[in-house]
């Protein structure tokens, strides 16, 4: 088998541009995003997989509504009973009048004793109805949430790119809110209000067809101006909605570098960012809940208007002797209980607008392509010797622009291969093919002669340990962060890799040793010990391989020492891959690429490279000078 030394790989031609190291365009759904008067979306297609979404709890939905009914009959029948003691009252009044007899108190005692039995039974059974459905939409928040996380798990890399952090914020925790409330009570109130409609319009029937048909005659007005209202409040309902997660992004950007944006004197430009997307909230907001405003008054002189229309009929009906007193006095009642719920239904029909936008973006999100699917058949490598390949490896962060052309390179076990060159060079990303964070366009990367993709993706990057440039420590505790390389490893275990990562005498010194809470944002503990915690945390993980990416970049002399102590220690019969912008702690690699514009241009050994006097010779001369500069 050849080595790197024997027999270097030709370079290749390689097309490719300065500075595609990026991150891709940020602020996809940026604060121009939507455009003024787009048309909503597919609300339809979203009711249907929000009641497919309610599928697995249609037994709870089931009794809900059962219960719905029986609470609805309990309290629809009471006016009708009620009725009968009005009518027995006034008969009987009539009767003391004309001195024929009395008023009979004792039926009408029982009358009201079964009245108020029944709205007891509906109370109790309202009850019911609410807690069963708290309990229905608490599971499908938490159902959304879990979904959307463990969506976010399995999306490319490539979408986090080109979306900011704040949009999909807003979807786990606004968007999953406004959908839960919305579940835990409106869609109560409408399925009472559905239901008290239904058996109301029964009952009124049972007392007056001619009124019932006068009463709701008039309904088709109202329900012609609501539908306007709605289909105008729509477009400013789902901007509201949109916006709102611009918001949150543009504030979360900015706070989580608050430090930056001081530096630089930025507030006043962040503050002129936040106040255009603030307006165009503001102005979405006001229109759609000034619209969706409209409709309680609208509903209401509907019902004014019923009343009118019910009094005129009912007075001339009893005139005639057609109906009864008692009944005239019911049907009002009825007439009340069947226009507010349909107001009801009508006053939180902003809310389910709302709802539906909110509903439609997390659909949207579970709906984006995940990655490529594991292999069926995945590799299981009992033993790992380390040689990895690239082969004729093209690729591009999009497709129609590709920045490495026909990459190829191998590297034998436990070699360490440095990877130079200035920035946007391409370095970072070979890293990231080698993770499969990004799948290559054309060509193959192998590790032990099989390609990444044959591995799961899980199994392939437990096979390397990372140290970035980029430190990441979470809230917690100095064993959590360190342990986070491997979860079951015992406390021993992580003593021992802080003492070969040179970090264990920092974390004694701290107040409460390894049990030290590092904050949020890691402000109280320096950057050079988060770069050795972090080194302990590859340590304790026992990779096959290494990466490591600028780990010394941004400390001072003094812990970069003790970051090429703890390094060395770690890749110890490891293959590893160096990336570095010192050449000075790369010159006893095995093997350095030197790459630029996506191109590898030189590669060999240190004194090899400088005695060609080439590119790598003059970006090291370049750093001595400046060095020697420095020290003058």
């Amino acid at each position: 088998m050849t080595t790197p030394q024997s027999n270097p790989p030709a370079a290749r031609g390689m097309t490719a541009r300065p500075g595609f190291m990026g991150r891709g365009p940020m602020g996809g759904h940026g604060p121009m995003g939507m455009m003024k008067g787009e048309k909503p979306r597919d609300f339809k297609g979203t009711i249907r997989k929000l009641i497919k979404y309610l599928g697995a709890y249609k037994v709870p939905i089931l009794v809900v509504w059962l219960f719905a009914i029986a609470s609805t009959t309990s309290a629809i029948i009471g006016p009708k009973i009620l009725g009968k003691a009005t009518t027995k009252l006034f008969e009987g009044a009539m009767a003391e009048i004309a001195g024929t007899g009395t008023i009979d108190f004792a039926y009408i005692g029982q009358i009201l004793l079964i009245v108020l039995a029944l709205y007891l039974v509906s109370a109790g059974f309202s009850f019911v109805q609410g807690w069963i459905m708290a309990n229905v939409a608490m599971n499908i928040t938490y159902r959304f949430r879990m979904d959307i996380f463990q969506k976010i798990n399995r999306m490319p890399f490539k979408y986090f790119d080109g979306t900011n952090h704040g949009e999909i914020l807003s979807r786990i925790t606004n968007d999953v809110d406004t959908v839960s409330q919305t579940l835990n009570q409106s869609l109560t109130q409408i399925i009472t209000s559905v239901t008290t409609v239904i058996g109301v319009l029964i009952m009124m029937l049972t007392i007056s067809w001619q009124m019932t048909l006068a009463a709701v005659l008039v309904l088709p007005v109202s329900f012609a101006l609501v539908g306007v209202i709605i289909n105008k409040s729509q477009v400013f309902f789902k901007r509201q909605q949109d916006y709102l997660g611009h918001i949150n992004g543009h504030v979360e950007e900015i706070y989580g570098n608050h430090r930056v944006v001081k530096a630089f004197n930025g507030e006043g430009k962040s503050i002129d960012e936040f106040d255009q997307i603030n307006n165009v909230l503001y102005t979405s907001a006001w229109k759609s809940q000034f619209l969706s405003g409209l409709i309680f008054p609208i509903m209401n002189f509907v019902s004014n208007l019923e009343y009118v229309v019910v009094c005129i009929l009912g007075g001339y009906l009893a005139a005639k002797g057609t109906i009864a007193v008692g009944d005239i006095q019911a049907f009002i009642q009825y007439v009340r209980s069947f226009t507010q719920p349909i107001t009801q239904i009508a006053n939180i029909s902003n809310i389910l607008q709302q709802t539906l936008a909110a509903a439609e973006r997390v659909f949207e999100f579970l709906a984006e392509s995940e990655e490529v699917p594991e292999a069926l058949a995945p590799v299981v490598m009992e033993t790992l010797e380390g040689r990895v390949d690239f082969k004729n490896v093209h690729f591009g962060y999009n497709p129609d622009k590709i920045v490495i052309n026909d990459f190829s390179f191998y590297a034998e076990p436990a070699q360490r291969i440095a990877i130079v060159g200035p920035t946007g060079a391409g370095k970072t990303t070979m890293v990231k093919l080698l993770m499969r964070f990004y799948d290559v366009n054309e060509g193959a990367i192998l590790v032990d002669n099989h390609d990444v993709k044959e591995f799961k993706r899980g199994d392939l990057r437990c096979m390397f340990g990372m140290v970035l440039q980029d430190t990441w420590l979470f809230n917690g505790t100095v064993m959590e962060n360190i342990r986070y390389g491997r979860s079951n490893a015992t406390d021993e275990e992580v003593y021992a890799a802080a003492k070969a990562a040179h970090v264990d005498h920092f974390i004694r010194t701290l107040p409460d040793g390894y049990n030290y809470v590092i904050n949020e944002e890691t402000t109280n503990i320096s950057q050079g010990q988060m770069q050795l915690l972090t080194i302990a945390r590859a340590i304790l993980a026992d990779p096959n391989m290494l990466i490591l990416d600028e780990a010394t970049s941004s400390v001072d002399t003094h812990t970069e020492v003790l970051i090429q102590k703890a390094m060395a220690a770690l890749m110890t019969g490891r293959t590893s891959f160096i990336i570095a912008h010192r050449l000075s702690t790369i010159r006893d690699a095995d093997w350095i690429l030197v790459m630029n514009n996506g191109d590898i241009v030189e590669q060999g050994k240190h004194e090899k490279l400088l005695q060609r006097g080439g590119f790598y010779a003059e970006m090291y001369n370049s750093q001595f000078d400046q060095a020697r500069a420095e020290v003058v």
